[in-house]
């Protein structure tokens, strides 16, 4: 992408980022309170994932488990995983869950688009291929997410993350914007297995 694409999408991810958190607290805040009536605990889940050139940042997004999930395992979340909160469930179905790191793409962290952060231990792990993902910042959605969520092969997640950073355009990020919007009017397998 050139230097003044890298400038447009940043221009529009502060854009749709400011006008969609003024415009949907009420939303934000409704999904707060029903987490917070079902269980105790924080309303925002945080946690370290690694950023645009492995520089680590604090992503945020709304709990989806019962504040004591630690002591319940940390084993990959499926449907019927006992740590889900009943409105959690609905978030990680919806995606609703990932609208908290809207802060995250107004303060530059990540972008609309872009490959979906890691943890940090995963990323350390990165063969020299998969580093190329850290090039650019991680995204709220991605080309491996409109390819198939939770579905889709971990090692082929990597590969079409790396996909992106080859071919990012203003073009791509639009169909993917486009897609991953269509997407939610349609069920998919949210639980991914890393």
């Amino acid at each position: 992408m050139s230097g003044a694409g890298r400038a447009l999408k940043r221009a529009a991810d502060v854009a749709v980022s400011a006008a969609a958190l003024a415009a949907g607290w009420p939303v934000l805040a409704a999904i707060a309170v029903a987490i917070r009536l079902e269980s105790a605990g924080p309303a925002i889940f945080r946690q370290e994932r690694a950023g645009r050139g492995m520089k680590p940042f604090t992503m945020y997004k709304f709990r989806t488990m019962r504040a004591d999930a630690g002591a319940l395992g940390t084993s990959p979340t499926s449907p019927d995983d006992p740590r889900l909160t009943r409105v959690g469930r609905r978030l990680r179905e919806t995606s609703l869950d990932e609208l908290p790191q809207l802060w995250n793409i107004l303060r530059g962290d990540m972008s609309l688009v872009g490959p979906r952060p890691l943890y940090m231990r995963h990323a350390e792990k990165f063969t020299e291929r998969e580093r190329r993902r850290l090039e650019v910042r991680p995204g709220l959605t991605g080309l491996a997410q409109v390819a198939g969520r939770g579905e889709v092969p971990h090692g082929e997640k990597l590969e079409l993350d790396v996909e992106y950073v080859e071919r990012q355009s203003v073009a791509l990020d639009l169909e993917i914007l486009w897609r991953s919007f269509a997407r939610l009017f349609v069920r998919k397998d949210v639980y991914q297995k890393w």
